[in-house]
Order: C-alpha cells, then structure tokens, then sequence
C-alpha cells in the first residue's frame, strides 16, 4: 500500500493544494527569503550560521501553525529544507521535537511527490540510527505530547522505511523491529508452541539467546526495546481504539491514526521480509478480532476503518494458509522454498552481525537439511 493517493500531510483544501505556484509567488514567499539567508542553494556561501530556533519556528509558523497545509511543505521541499539545513544540522542530544518532526514530515513530502528520499541520509549516514531510535521514543512515549497528526506523520515515515528495505542504511534499522528475536515478547507457552511447528528456527533461537548472554546491560537494555517495539505500538493502538465511543464526538485526528495503523499492518504483513515473525507477535495480541469488535468499526467515520480492517484479515489469512502448509516441511520442500526461507532467516540474524552465525546456519540449510 506504499503508492498510496491520500494526503501525507493533511486534510486541506484539495483545490487549492492542486493549483501550481507561480514564479513570483516562490521567490516572494517567506520561506524562499528566509531559505536564501540559511540554506537555499543559489545563496550557498553567504548562508548565517545554522539557528535552532529558525527550525523551530518554522515548524511552529508554517507547518504546524498553517495545519499542515501541503502547500507550504512544497515550499520547503522546493528549497532543499531537508537536505540543505535540517539533516546537516541534525544533533541526537540537541535536535528538538520540532526539528526531528520536520524531517519525517520532508520525507513523507518526498514520498507523497515520488522523488528520491534517502540519499541525503546516505550520504550522511551517521546519526540516521539516532533519529530510528528517537522516532521509536516518541511514538511510544507521552511526555512528547505529540497530536494525533503528528503521530500519524510518524507512523507513514516508518511505513516508507519498511517499504525501503532495498536500502542498506533503511534495513539495517527496520530489520532488528522484524526478525526472530522479537518473539522475546511472546508468552512462553505460544513461542514454544512456534518453535515445535517450525523445528529449524530453534537453532537460531538458541544463537540468539546465547548471543543476549555475553551482552552488557545496555546492549540488553537497547535490544529488548527494540524487540518489543511493534508490540508496544500494537497495545497502544488499542488503548486508542477503546477510548472511543459508538455514539458523541470523536477526534478525526484519531480516527485517522488508526486508519494509518491499519496500513502500516497491512503492508508489513504483505512484504515477505517482515511478515515471518511479526504475524505471530500481532495474532498473540488479538488484533485484528480486537478491531472488528470496536466501536469505530461500527460508526460512520470509521467506513474506511472497517475496509482497513476486512483488508487486514484477508491478508493475514493468506499469510496463515501459507504459514500452516509449510509448517514442520518449511525446509524440506521444493528448493526454491527452501532458499526463500534461507533468505528469511538470514535476515533475521543479519541484525545481530555476527557473520560467523550467519555463514554457519548458510552452511546447514544448503544442504537440505
């Protein structure tokens, strides 16, 4: 669901949105002239030295302020806002919400006009793990006190990385959400009860578990958050759906969060590399028969909703009926099964880096075993 026609950003005035800017209308807005003093490619070499507060501003003025009028994030898409001022400027310890915001909201603005939007963070690759990990933060965390638009910024940003997994600098962030080891969130009753249906995978279960043992408590800390990620964000996706009500008002905001959740879910259970080990950590938390049972489902504005909700059951029925028939022959049927579910595992414990493992466990599924 990656190329999608809904807005990222808003719900503006379509027409207005549809209409091009003119010429005198780039070169007398306020972005163009603050863009010309700070970052704007024509004026390279005469820029003022990067002001926090003008990202801040910004943010607060004509992002938020203009209600995330599409408009004005094409300005600052035109300008080069993201790779010319807000990625090179970028501090882990320093960048507020603002800043962080802005750059999802610059690369949903690339996506939304199919234009290339990581080559900027590989061409600066160092700190792009620090914004993964802030994102995670700040979707899970209250004390951010983000709206519900800007939470579902975020969640369309990590659908775009999900959907980039062709991306070095994407995947080796998005794959440690996905792989074998998030089954650390399972009860140990149904983890155990996917082990025995897939006997292959304990072998990796147990690199994994011998590999957390030599770790140090942060590297533990940091691996367990990562592993729970996609389950803490289920919970809390649920949380939100229970609060709202059959009849009275509701926030749109929120109901298009949870439209957006739902396509996040769809699309990870639809792209191979991602569905392995999540499917099983989302059947554990009843989500699906959770959602046909709220009451959004059964409201009016939850229309779209309940056609989210449809999509994802039959998509995760698929992704069952194909789980079962090769449950206990996953690695004994026609090769090319076998070397897809190679693929998948290798994935999976690409995470840890360990290429020893890695070859190792190549060596034993080559030979059919």
């Amino acid at each position: 669901m990656e190329n999608k026609d809904r807005n990222d950003g808003s719900s503006n005035k379509n027409n207005e949105n549809k209409t091009p800017l003119t010429v005198d209308q780039i070169n007398s807005d306020r972005i163009t002239q603050v863009a010309s003093k700070y970052w704007a490619p024509q004026t390279c070499g005469n820029h003022m030295d990067f002001d926090a507060s003008i990202v801040d501003q910004i943010y607060h003025q004509e992002v938020q302020g203009a209600k995330f009028m599409i408009r004005r994030i094409m300005m600052l898409e035109f300008s080069q806002y993201l790779e010319n001022y807000l990625w090179p400027n970028y501090k882990p310890d320093n960048s507020s919400a603002s800043h962080v915001l802005s750059i999802v909201i610059m690369v949903n603005e690339k996506f939304r006009e199919r234009v290339s939007a990581w080559q900027i963070f590989q061409k600066l690759p160092e700190n792009f793990p620090s914004l993964f990990k802030q994102l995670m933060e700040m979707s899970l965390d209250e004390k951010w006190g983000l709206s519900f638009k800007e939470r579902t910024m975020i969640l369309i940003f990590f659908n775009h990385c999900f959907n980039s997994l062709e991306i070095d600098l994407i995947r080796d962030q998005v794959q440690k959400l996905v792989s074998l080891s998030i089954w650390t969130c399972l009860p140990e009753g149904r983890r155990e009860q996917e082990l025995n249906a897939f006997p292959k995978l304990r072998k990796f279960w147990k690199v994994i578990q011998k590999k957390d043992s030599k770790e140090n408590e942060d590297s533990k800390s940091k691996a367990d958050f990562e592993r729970r990620f996609l389950q803490r964000l289920m919970h809390k996706f649920l949380s939100l759906l229970a609060t709202i009500p059959l009849e009275g008002d509701i926030d749109v905001e929120a109901v298009h969060y949870c439209e957006r959740f739902l396509e996040l879910l769809i699309d990870l259970e639809a792209l191979l590399p991602t569905r392995r080990f999540f499917n099983v950590v989302m059947d554990d938390c009843h989500l699906v028969t959770r959602c046909h049972l709220s009451m959004l489902n059964q409201r009016t504005e939850g229309k779209l909703f309940s056609q989210l909700c449809k999509r994802t059951k039959e998509t995760i029925s698929i992704v069952h009926r194909v789980l079962n028939n090769k449950a206990r022959s996953e690695f004994r049927g026609p090769s090319f099964l076998r070397r897809n579910s190679v693929r998948d595992l290798l994935f999976s414990v690409g995470s840890s880096g360990d290429k020893a493992n890695i070859a190792t466990f190549a060596g034993v599924f080559s030979k059919g075993a």
